[in-house]
């Protein structure tokens, strides 16, 4: 099982790589890797399992942070119209955005990093990210607002780009042109 101690921080190198891509069909050790970064992030979102194991409450994990260097982000969350996402991607990557951005108006955290970060976050306001899921299915998923958020910064993980180098280093709280708040 994996759990806080396995999450490696920031100034870790594996969190500035680019990640390799995983061949296809992945193998039984990437999907069950896989499978246990979900289970974290479920975990991590359980009151009592937090408690037991020490936690913090994410919603998207990838791969180099937990110094794996490959393509592979497990995400889990409820947005607030009561949609779950619950996905575990090999590869995905964005294939189309907007042109409009959007930022969370509370910021952005990250497992890998234990220190608050001030200023906004600008994403693409919608994606459209191809993927193969943990059964190997091909998958396109169209996301907008939070859930495009979610899966921009774990892409970011696999090409070693960590949320707070899209803020802006003069005005943190610029707010970004053509840009929506997301709450």
């Amino acid at each position: 099982m994996l759990t806080m101690k396995d999450v490696v921080r920031e100034g870790h190198p594996a969190l500035r790589k680019v990640t390799d891509e995983v061949s296809l069909p992945p193998t039984e050790e990437e999907v069950n890797l896989l499978k246990d970064m979900l289970t974290f992030l479920e975990n991590s979102q359980d009151e009592i399992a937090c408690d037991k194991y020490n936690l913090r409450p994410g919603v998207g994990l990838a791969a180099p942070q937990i110094n794996v260097n490959k393509r592979m982000i497990a995400i889990h969350f409820e947005d607030n119209k009561g949609k779950m996402y619950n996905y575990g991607l090999f590869n995905p990557r964005i294939i189309s955005h907007s042109v409009e951005k959007a930022y969370l108006a509370a910021g952005e955290g990250c497992l890998s990093v234990d220190r608050p970060v001030e200023g906004y976050v600008p994403r693409y306001a919608r994606v459209t990210i191809k993927a193969t899921d943990i059964d190997g299915n091909d998958l396109k998923l169209r996301l907008r607002d939070y859930a495009a958020i979610v899966f921009q910064h774990e892409i970011d993980h696999l090409n070693g780009v960590m949320f707070y180098d899209h803020i802006n280093k003069n005005n943190p709280y610029a707010i970004p042109d053509n840009a929506k708040a997301i709450e």
